[in-house]
C-alpha cells in the first residue's frame, strides 16, 4: 500500500507518530517527507492489517490530514521493520 498524505503533515511529528503507530501492527515499511509538502507512506502487510493501520493514523493525526491518495500493489518483500527515511 502506498499513501500520499497532504495537508499540514510536515513539521508536526507526522512521520514520528506514524512510526510509533506502526509498532502496534504487523506491517513493514517506510514514511518520508516529499519535496512538494506531502508525506509518503509505503507499507506491506495483509490488507486487513494495512486498513487498520491507516485508520489508526487517521485517528492519531487526522486533524493535519487534508487528503489521502491510496494505491495498492503486490508486496515486493525485503522490508524489515518500519522506519522513517529522508
Amino acid at each position: 500500500m502506498t499513501v500520499l498524505y497532504s495537508g499540514h503533515v510536515q513539521g508536526v511529528g507526522f512521520r514520528y507518530t506514524t512510526s510509533q503507530v506502526a509498532r502496534g501492527f504487523d506491517v513493514t515499511g517506510t514514511v518520508r517527507n516529499l519535496p512538494d509538502g506531502r508525506v509518503e507512506l509505503i507499507a506491506e502487510g495483509t490488507r486487513e492489517e494495512l486498513e487498520a493501520f491507516r485508520e489508526a493514523i487517521r485517528s492519531s493525526m487526522g486533524g493535519f490530514i487534508r487528503g489521502e491518495e491510496v494505491s495498492w500493489s503486490e508486496a515486493v518483500g525485503g522490508m524489515q521493520g518500519f522506519r522513517i527515511v529522508g
